[in-house]
């Protein structure tokens, strides 16, 4: 499992370190490919027409198979699970900007189309649209008890944790990760049937600092924490391939949450739909792909 303790300077070399070997930050394909540039899809997805959910009878984004409830916590499960295929190719994904160049470049939906002419994107290209997005849920104001905030250096992150957690709090990162396969040839689809192999670990700290990675021309990400809910967070081994011990396929060492409070949600958020559930009915669990980091504090 991905885990880091803070220590300032330490965790920051630590970061830039995986961020460079592509281990805990694999930044989003910049490309043509519709999948490469879609914005990250845990928790700000908006539906698409595919294939099924286990848990919903509405055909919906096979991506959305990251959502689960707390009754699915449990080891033998077995339930579908949407993991992009590998990390992304760090010579090929976006740039990691220190925060003296990210402060150097505006960062608004209203000069989008200065910003466009600024990277060479074709105005109404996917890029463009995946651009236009991203700064649009940047901009969106948090909801009641809510810190919500975009960054594109590691440096403002730190400052940023240090922020929502206190100046004192002693403070880690987790991540979910692909262990190496058990056989030779084996699947790497980013949809699998996933075996919780044993009972899952809840983390003892109860703060929680989600960061998901967004689709830009450089690294971005899209970081939010609920103070006045409580949020639970799980280490769960998960073996795709069917079968009790997961089979051989995959291996992962996954992070996942559980929003126990839902009632002040979107009544359109996607996961309520996943799940057939209603805001402030049922908890809302989901898994974080291996390019996003869970920051947690006591």
């Amino acid at each position: 499992m991905g885990l880091l303790r803070l220590s300032s300077l330490s965790l920051f070399c630590q970061l830039a370190f995986l961020c460079a070997q592509g281990r805990v930050i694999a930044g989003r394909h910049w490309g043509s490919d519709e999948e490469q540039i879609m914005p990250n899809r845990v928790l700000l997805v908006k539906p698409k027409q595919a294939s099924l959910v286990a848990h919903s009878k509405v055909p919906i984004d096979p991506a959305l198979n990251v959502f689960f409830t707390l009754d699915d916590l449990k080891a033998g499960k077995q339930m579908p699970i949407y993991f992009p295929s590998k990390l992304a190719d760090p010579s090929k994904s976006s740039r990691l900007l220190t925060r003296e160049q990210s402060d150097s470049i505006p960062f608004s939906s209203a000069q989008l189309s200065h910003l466009l002419s600024f990277f060479s994107i074709p105005e109404g290209s996917p890029q463009a649209k995946a651009m236009e997005y991203t700064l649009m849920q940047c901009e969106l104001e948090p909801i009641e008890g809510e810190t919500r905030f975009c960054t594109a250096s590691l440096e403002s992150m730190l400052d940023s944790a240090r922020e929502v957690f206190g100046p004192k709090a002693q403070f880690r990162v987790l991540t979910t990760t692909y262990l190496p396969n058990k056989k030779q040839n084996a699947r790497d689809d980013p949809l699998q049937n996933y075996t919780i192999l044993q009972a899952p670990k809840q983390i003892d700290e109860t703060r929680v600092l989600g960061c998901h990675t967004m689709a830009y021309p450089y690294m971005v990400f899209y970081c939010h924490s609920q103070a006045k809910s409580e949020n639970r967070v799980y280490q769960i081994s998960l073996g795709s391939g069917g079968g009790e011990d997961g089979g051989g396929e995959r291996s992962v060492e996954a992070v996942a949450v559980c929003h126990m409070d839902t009632s002040l949600w979107d009544r359109d958020h996607v996961s309520f739909r996943v799940l057939g559930v209603e805001p402030g009915s049922s908890p809302v669990c989901h898994f974080f792909p291996p390019d996003n980091l869970v920051w947690v504090a006591p």
